[in-house]
Order: C-alpha cells, then structure tokens, then sequence
C-alpha cells in the first residue's frame, strides 16, 4: 500500500527509492524492507491480476461479452547483471529499410478493453504479463526458451480458467495470429486478428460418405484473399463502422473459409478490405465466429488500439520501464506491478475520482475542445485526494517534493 501510494506520488523518474521519498516513509523504515516487497515477499502477479480482472468485469453488464487485447512491448533499459535483459528489435523506431535494436525487456500484456461512460475512446487496462526472453539468453542460463506466441498461448490459457464458460473476444496483431495461439482454444474465446493476403484458404470439408478411413479435415482450395481482390467478378459491398472513434464508411467483401496452417479447421469469417494508398493492395481481417457481420470484426480489431495508447501512458506516466530491479524476481513482479497500479488508477477514478472536488483539469487555452479525461488527469486526481486524505506524514512526502526545505546550517 505504501509503495503503491508513493508510486503514484512521484513525479520524475520512478523507483522504490523515489516512491518511498513522495510517500513520506523514507526515514520510518530501512529501505531495504520495501525492495523485498519485489525479490522475497510471497505475492505472485497473476493472483493480483485475477483480483483485478474480476473487479473490472464488474463493471460489464450481467452476461456481457468480455473484451480482450493482446500485444507486447518493449521496456528500454540497461545494466550489468540484469535478469532477462537483451537486445530486441525496437518497432517503434525501426522501418522496413533500417531495423534498429534495443536494449531492454520485452513483456507480453493482457488487457481488459472496457468502454468508459466519460470517454469515448475505449480503455485498455492490463491485467496479466509475461516477461520475453531471448534465445541467447535462455542459452546461456540453461533454461527452455518460448517465444513470445507461447507466452501469449499461456496468458489466453490463464484467462479461460478465470472465464467460467463466459464469451470472450480478444483481438490480437498479426504476430499472433498463427497456430501456437489460436489452435485448441474453446469456442467461447473467439480471436479477432490479421491475415496474409496470400494465406492458403480451404473450404468446409464435404461430408463423410464412408465410414472406413480418417475423415477429412478440409475441404476444396479456395482463391486467397489478394486472388479475391483481383477478381472481376468479386461483388463488392459498402458499409459503414465506427472505427477509431469516428464512423467511417468502408469497402469490403466478406467469405467463410478455414486457415489450416495458423487457425486449424475451425471456419473463419474473412473481411478483405482494398486499400487505395501504400503497396499493400488489401488489408485481410478475420475472427474465429464465422457468424459476426464484417462491420463487428473491423470495430472490434480496431479496439485492438488501445493497448498501444495503454503502452504509452505506462512508460511515460508511471515508470513502466524505470525499474532498476536486477535480481529475477524482482524484475518478474515490478513491471506487472506498474501495469496493475495503472488499472486500479482507473478504478479509482471511475468509483471515486470522477466528477470529485479533486478531479480538476489544467487550463489550457489553446485547447478548449477537450471533453474526456487523459489518463495523466486521472492520476493528479488521486495525488490531490491522496494529499488531500491526510495519511502522508506532513513533514515528509510529495508536498516537499515542490518546495523542499533549506539546506540545513553549516
């Protein structure tokens, strides 16, 4: 509790040392008890995660569907002896033509994606995380090596045993969008992602005639997806979907059929949409439900945005990438703990912090059009009620943080 409230206190640069000075406690205890509250403590962030999931589907109507997004990303950083720290390919900053690689660590993030009724963009907020390690690295500590689709298969496996037969949608980038992930999973769990243009499509296989012999997994080959585009006689269709928080109008055609190689014989629905700028002639979409509409699948993959929008509040906002943990656990526990606080910012705002004496906005004259909360105005939200609750030491803490006392006499 401490840490956490110190965590959300501090302004610069985050760190258990920074959070004890904003949370006033840096002189009650020694140091060292609150950085095992990472290395030793007995807590795993998967439990927590699970406390937090269920409280965030609280906030879903009975029986609603739940809303998942999946990706990873790169936490920056450097240091000697660091666990699971290694050079991986920055995708922010690299392009086709030069790839740029950095240091850091790389997490696999699960999030809830929720509608808020303040907001008109959707909120991704992290629930569970798996730390990347690389091949070398895996090498050179004698310990198995997965990739990061078998991480991402780990967390989905997780999540269905929270789920208890409830529907759930996840939407996926393209990375994750092959065998390892989406084979086997139930049929509750249906999977939003990208596809190949020239991705193998098959139809439904015909029925069995004879009952000797294995029974056929697929059927016929159909044309792929940039066959269909090229096509004469595709009859296109129009339609409009709200996608990145405004509706838009879009060109489309639609087709059910199985991607053995990454989704097995499950029938997909596939949205192809023709694309009039850039090389790519088509942008290929698809979802595990082959009775959704087109317009369902495109709304729903484009919600996939908001954990990139989740990735960036976390780094620049709460020190997602800042520890200075080096020991296993220790970096195994920081980073979910970071992701964790930043969903329960949330919560707090959405129960306590919204519409509150302490929910004020900075005045910004040259933007005057703004009318949903950012997820920094929620933060200096809770600092103002933690301040304004009185359980921070008056003569310690983040109120010093501001004007800090004089240096004491020679």
């Amino acid at each position: 509790m401490q840490v956490a409230l110190g965590w959300v206190l501090t302004p610069g640069r985050h760190g258990v040392a920074a959070a004890l000075v904003a949370g006033g406690i840096s002189g009650r205890r020694h140091h060292s008890c609150f950085h095992r509250l990472f290395s030793l403590a007995r807590w795993e962030p998967d439990e927590v995660g699970r406390c937090v999931f269920e409280r965030v589907v609280r906030l879903l109507p009975p029986g609603a569907t739940i809303v998942l997004s999946l990706d990873d990303t790169l936490a920056p950083g450097k240091g000697p002896k660091v666990f699971g720290l290694g050079s991986h390919l920055d995708a922010v900053r690299s392009t086709k033509r030069h790839r740029i690689f950095t240091f850091g660590h790389v997490w696999v993030v699960l999030t809830v994606v929720v509608h808020l009724p303040f907001s008109r963009r959707p909120w991704a907020l992290p629930v569970l995380f798996r730390l990347y390690r690389g091949h070398k690295d895996c090498v050179r500590s004698a310990q198995g090596y997965r990739k990061k689709t078998e991480l991402a298969r780990e967390l989905l496996d997780v999540v269905v045993g929270w789920l208890e037969g409830r529907r759930c949608e996840v939407a996926a980038d393209g990375a994750y969008c092959n065998d390892t992930v989406t084979r086997g999973l139930p049929e509750n769990l249906v999977v939003f992602g990208r596809m190949r243009p020239d991705a193998v499509l098959t139809a439904a296989p015909p029925p069995r005639r004879r009952k000797a012999g294995r029974p056929r997994l697929r059927g016929e080959r159909l044309p792929t997806p940039r066959e269909v585009a090229r096509r004469d006689d595709t009859v296109w269709e129009e339609s409009e979907a709200r996608l990145y928080r405004r509706a838009r109008s879009m060109r489309y055609t639609e087709m059910v059929a199985q991607w053995y190689r990454a989704c097995g014989t499950r029938m997909l629905k596939i949205v192809i949409v023709p694309v009039a700028t850039g090389n790519a002639e088509v942008q290929v979409f698809f979802c595990t439900d082959p009775k959704l509409s087109a317009e369902h699948v495109l709304e729903r993959y484009a919600s996939r945005w908001a954990i990139e929008v989740t990735f960036r509040d976390l780094k620049q906002l709460l020190g997602f990438a800042q520890s200075q943990a080096r020991a296993r656990r220790a970096v195994e526990r920081t980073a979910p703990f970071v992701g964790l606080l930043f969903t329960l910012v949330v919560l707090w705002y959405i129960e306590a912090g919204h519409r509150s004496r302490f929910d004020v906005w900075p005045l910004r004259p040259w933007y005057r059009s703004k009318t949903d909360p950012s997820f920094e105005d929620m933060l200096w939200a809770m600092r103002r009620a933690v301040l304004a609750s009185g359980i921070l030491d008056p003569d310690h803490g983040f109120s010093n943080l501001q004007n800090p006392p004089p240096p004491p006499p020679d």
